[in-house]
């Protein structure tokens, strides 16, 4: 073969294989964005189902209704959605900051309290039968819907 006929062949080949690679890279770039596309509905899904929806009625009586991740405390779950309530300790149980106040029916369902936090509540405004500290409430499936009260802080 001469040059020029090498030289055609391999003109033809790229010619036609070009767009069969241009396809191929278009199908496979195609084909990853669904594939995160699912990924990230899968785990949209995956989150959705750990967490709850909990309504906090703040002092003036604004409800402001969040999603509240399992396993993770009332404080924490204000705190990331921007909910108007205190934490001065930051969690630590050595404050009355983030008294929160419970509808009864959810309030009898809590894990018993234990000394310290009862010490803790002595301190509190406001202090009713129902009433917790919030970063001492782990956020369950079972406070779906639940609305718990912010108590006016007596200032």
């Amino acid at each position: 073969m001469m040059p020029s006929s090498v030289s055609r062949l391999a003109t033809r080949a790229l010619t036609r294989s070009i767009p069969s690679l241009l396809e191929r890279s278009a199908i496979k770039k195609a084909g990853s964005k669904l594939n995160m596309a699912k990924r990230t509905y899968s785990r949209s899904f995956e989150l959705a189902k750990n967490t709850v929806s909990i309504t906090y009625v703040d002092p003036d009586g604004e409800e402001i209704t969040v999603d509240a991740e399992i396993g993770q405390n009332l404080l924490h779950v204000a705190h990331d959605n921007n909910v108007e309530l205190e934490g001065a300790c930051g969690a630590e149980l050595a404050c009355s900051t983030c008294h929160l106040i419970f509808e009864q029916d959810v309030f009898d369902k809590l894990p018993e309290m234990t000394e310290e936090e009862e010490d803790m509540l002595d301190l509190a405004f406001e202090v009713t039968d129902t009433s917790r500290l919030g970063c001492q409430i782990l956020v369950r499936e079972d406070f779906e819907g639940m609305k718990v009260q912010i108590p006016d802080d007596g200032f």
